[in-house]
């Protein structure tokens, strides 16, 4: 999740590629599954890139949570695995945060706590909530943020060695246009920007 200062932060034993993502998310919901009946919850961030199929790696886990109690949730839940950051509000950065450490895996739970009348968003207002995927990982089915709400935010953070895969992923595989041009404007992207990528992805003009 942007910016989030933990009080620990761990270095994986190894690259969290595609095959270690899903071990690592399949342990998490081996354990929060029963506790996650009432609970709104969706992975974003890079993890939620790569559930998608981008091939990148991620060095920790994010799941954004609704609500404060379902951060509690996620702590009882994982209260086995080594505590990182118990359940904290974070008041500068308006998140109720923790993280765990699951077998080398940094796995984080946060509110993002800011207003906004934009629905296209990836880590607050509804967007996340409005713009998900539902993708199967083992038995479990993991509500996944909308690769195009993520790669706006990856845009707007200039990050090209994240956003540069997430074009060529969708250039191969379709995206929603519109959808991807609501996320750019959220993020306030330039008019020039926005048409470079359309043109990537091949979604014609803004």
């Amino acid at each position: 999740m942007a910016d989030v200062p933990t009080f620990v932060k761990i270095k994986p034993t190894e690259p969290l590629g595609q095959p270690r993502l899903r071990e690592t998310l399949e342990k998490v919901l081996e354990h929060t599954a029963s506790h996650f009946e009432q609970v709104n919850y969706c992975l974003v961030g890079t993890a939620a890139a790569m559930l998608h199929g981008v091939p990148l790696s991620a060095g920790d886990v994010d799941f954004l949570m609704k609500e404060r109690t379902h951060v509690d949730a996620f702590a009882v839940a994982l209260s086995s695995f080594p505590a990182l950051t118990p359940p904290t509000l974070l008041e500068e950065a308006k998140q109720y945060y923790a993280a765990y450490n699951v077998n080398g895996i940094q796995v984080e739970a946060s509110t993002v706590e800011v207003t906004t009348d934009s629905v296209y968003i990836e880590t607050y207002g509804d967007g996340p909530w409005k713009y998900q995927t539902l993708i199967a990982v083992g038995p479990y089915r993991v509500p996944t943020v909308a690769l195009e709400l993520r790669l706006a935010t990856e845009l707007l953070r200039n990050r090209p060695d994240r956003y540069e895969p997430m074009i060529t992923w969708m250039k191969q595989n379709g995206c929603d246009a519109d959808l991807l041009v609501h996320a750019m404007n959220a993020r306030r992207l330039s008019p020039e920007i926005q048409h470079s990528i359309l043109a990537q992805v091949g979604g014609g003009a803004v």
